[in-house]
């Protein structure tokens, strides 16, 4: 009895130290990620401003896919809904807010805060670099469609990075192994559908998509890193990307 109680309150306290680890670094991450933005941001947007070839391939997707949208209507209505209601950062963002509550009820506290920062370190490094770079929107004649603010990075195109990103760490280990691929199959092909949407309908460059994905996986990848580490500290081990943050979240008390 005696060294049943060591080991429990051992285990306990070695847990409790991993917690504090874990909040220090799961903020640490995202201000890492929110100060790497603004560099990142500005290297591309210098690439962009001299790098003909790529200025090149900006003004030919643009161009084309803007005459294909005028070309065809009801195309054009169907991205638009894609756009502005299936794939908006704001659905999404309900999405995984919908998703943070279910963790919490779940009592995967840590998974939660996981969820919750990634998405806000999200929103506000593309924010911040929108404001730092100050890139105008493509400029064309006819437009299909309008956006308000800044084009670099495309938001739409973060948000959903973040989002699909979240949501596959979270849920795989809920999927049977069967279906799993099909899951990373729509996330994918939902991130690169945001990012086509966004050139197709002219309110954003195409390096201004790519920044968006690229951005949303460095915070992505930075607070996985940060849960990462609390789980080796509080002696669970890492886990495969393809089994989800928490394996154990199949269980009744996942953080136990």
């Amino acid at each position: 009895m005696v060294v049943r109680a060591t080991t429990r309150l051992l285990r306990e306290r070695r847990r409790r130290a991993a917690d504090r680890a874990f909040g220090v670094r799961l903020l640490g991450a995202a201000a890492v990620a929110a100060l790497s933005a603004v560099p990142f941001a500005l290297v591309l947007v210098l690439v962009e401003g001299h790098w003909r070839p790529l200025r090149a391939v900006d003004s030919g997707a643009a161009g084309h896919l803007h005459r294909t949208a005028l070309g065809h209507p009801a195309w054009t209505s169907t991205l638009r809904f894609l756009s502005d209601w299936v794939w908006d950062p704001l659905t999404l963002r309900c999405v995984v807010a919908l998703l943070t509550g279910w963790l919490l009820y779940r009592r995967a506290w840590r998974l939660a805060a996981w969820s919750a920062v990634t998405a806000v370190a999200g929103g506000l490094s593309g924010l911040l670099v929108k404001l730092v770079v100050e890139r105008a929107r493509p400029s064309l004649e006819d437009p299909v469609a309008r956006a308000p603010g800044f084009s670099f990075p495309s938001g739409h195109a973060m948000t959903a990075t973040t989002t699909f990103a979240v949501l596959l760490l979270v849920l795989l280990p809920l999927v049977p192994r069967r279906a799993r691929v099909l899951c990373w199959a729509v996330a994918v092909l939902s991130v690169l559908g945001v990012g086509f949407t966004r050139v197709a309908l002219g309110v954003h460059w195409f390096s201004d998509v790519v920044g968006g994905w690229l951005l949303g996986l460095a915070v992505v990848a930075s607070t996985a890193w940060a849960f990462e580490a609390w789980r080796a500290d509080s002696g669970r081990g890492r886990s495969e990307v393809t089994e989800g943050l928490e394996p154990e979240l199949t269980s009744a008390a996942p953080e136990r």
